[in-house]
């Protein structure tokens, strides 16, 4: 077909380019998956300790409903947070291989070569379909080498697979919707984020009995989920997943030849005839203004979320040792509550990075585009343009996590009646993360500054800290893995105490390598 010309050529481009990134994130996920057998078989030995960890509506609400008491479910259910992190990168990969090439201009200096229409989306679907698939058959292999059954271990890998291809079929919608990059993306991670919401509101409503139950049937990740590998083995889930994956696709290419290539379905919103916005902060305020709005509000929403479960934690049989040591794993110091509240703030934080990273790479989108140029062409300083946009790389995350601490502390203060004590709480633990935020801010900022072409590699340091945090979260791992995360030094609230000496420290260093990159940018060519 001539719409698919060039797809093998393009392929094995996208190969060459993700030689070093794809084979880590793969290995590491696997790697990650396999050692919770051993690990969590060795802390919880019993059904009856499985059953008595898994039974509150905080771990519900993250990691969904225990489906069996045996090792291999339970291990599945705790790695539940695993098959987002999958969809995630997946959305990513597309975009970047799709939207980003257009973006740029690369799209259109291929398709003047022997590329046919539909080649740049079959190929990034192929790659990352594939590379899907074997994580799927490698996590398979390495579930059974612990003494799973072969059954159940095959049911998991299509439990991942199954996720990630239908968030690289939502990426590819994304693709075809927004000429930005940007936008595309945040599309497809709100729709995953949507997803994830949906699913843990429905766990927690059926666990509780109550009315809602039926909302997890809307989430994709739930429909994953429900397969419950080692336990009922449902592979018909697995086909309604492929299904949905499929006709996904079909609308990305649908969508993709009704439009121009570099633009996107979605109309740009233009901007009066007539105008002035009179400082590159006001320029940067318009660009920003949607993504703040959006990633406020989902922190909200998340806020309301777990703050109304917070309360059911209370319920945990506060008698086991156990129990006790995994939640405080997860960041707390005193008292179950509060340590789950402490671990949902560390959750929230290292979502609030994701939104620290993707405002600084905004820079990117501008000088790749050709935007930036006619900007410096005025009075405005490289300085002054980059201030600008760091404004919301550095506040805009202070604005989110606020908005989800004053929705935690609204929803958990009304549920125990205290919100004048809680509020406050809550507000500070949620704002307590910042540092850690701005550090990966800044790394971001270095990247750009000095290594332009390698900006995208900034969405490791978001992915590695929640991979750090998934591991350290339910068992011992060794300090210097854990200190690799900004967030495992700051002080765990609510109910820890607070140290100014690390909090100093990762401002610190936050402040000088944010300045580095600003000195690489003054000092590079534009553009690069």
């Amino acid at each position: 077909m001539k719409t698919l010309a060039g797809t093998s050529g393009l392929i094995r481009l996208i190969l060459r380019r993700d030689r070093i990134v794809l084979p880590i994130w793969i290995v590491f996920l696997v790697a990650i998956s396999v050692s919770y057998v051993k690990q969590y078989g060795d802390l919880f030995p019993t059904p009856d300790s499985r059953v008595k960890y898994a039974s509150n509506a905080g771990f519900i609400t993250l990691y969904g409903e225990l489906s069996g008491t045996s090792l291999g479910e339970f291990v599945t259910w705790r790695l539940g947070f695993v098959p987002v992190m999958i969809g995630l990168i997946s959305i990513l990969t597309v975009i970047r291989h799709t939207r980003v090439e257009e973006e740029t201009g690369r799209r259109e200096l291929l398709g003047a070569t022997v590329v046919g229409r539909h080649a740049q989306l079959a190929a990034a679907l192929t790659v990352t379909l594939g590379a899907n698939l074997v994580l799927a058959i490698l996590l398979a292999l390495g579930m059974h080498s612990q003494n799973l059954p072969l059954s159940g271990s095959i049911a998991i890998g299509i439990e991942y697979a199954g996720t990630g291809w239908l968030f690289a079929a939502v990426g590819a919608v994304a693709a075809q919707l927004s000429a930005s990059a940007g936008t595309a993306r945040g599309i497809a991670i709100g729709t995953l984020g949507a997803a994830y919401i949906l699913r843990a509101a429905g766990d927690t409503s059926a666990h509780t009995h109550g009315p809602l139950a039926w909302l997890r049937w809307l989430s994709p990740i739930a429909w994953a989920q429900q397969i419950h590998p080692y336990g009922q083995n449902r592979w018909w889930l697995g086909v309604l997943v492929l299904a949905a994956t499929v006709v996904l696709v079909a609308v990305a290419i649908y969508l993709s030849v009704r439009r121009d290539v570099g633009s996107g379905l979605l109309p740009d919103k233009l901007g009066p005839a007539d105008g002035n916005l009179g400082s590159p902060l006001a320029l940067a305020w318009r660009l920003h203004r949607g993504l703040l709005a959006a990633w406020t509000v989902g922190f909200a929403l998340l806020g309301l979320l777990f703050g109304g479960v917070a309360k059911g934690v209370g319920d945990m049989m506060r008698d086991d040792p156990g129990i006790q040591e995994a939640f405080q794993r997860m960041g707390g110091a005193s008292g179950l509550i509060d340590s789950f509240l402490a671990g949902v703030m560390l959750l929230v934080g290292l979502i609030a990075s994701a939104y620290a990273v993707q405002a600084t790479l905004r820079m990117r989108v501008e000088e790749s585009s050709g935007r930036v140029e006619p900007v410096l062409a005025t009075a405005t300083s490289r300085w002054q343009w980059a201030a600008s946009h760091l404004v919301f790389s550095l506040l805009g995350p202070a604005v989110a996590l606020l908005a989800a601490g004053v929705a935690e502390g609204l929803a958990y203060g009304a549920a125990i009646g205290d919100v004048g004590g809680q509020l406050p709480r809550l507000i500070g633990a949620a704002l307590a993360q910042l540092p850690a935020v701005w550090v990966l801010a800044a790394i971001a900022i270095a990247i750009f500054g000095f290594f332009p072409q390698l900006s995208m590699v900034s969405w490791a340091g978001p992915v590695i800290c929640i991979l750090i945090g998934l591991v350290s979260a339910g068992v011992a791992t060794a300090s210097w893995i854990r200190d690799i995360s900004p967030f495992t030094h700051l002080p765990s609230l609510p109910g820890g105490s607070v140290t100014a000496g690390p909090l100093i420290a990762l401002l610190a260093i936050a402040i000088v390598v944010g300045f580095a990159g600003l000195i690489g940018l003054r000092r590079r060519d534009l553009p690069a």
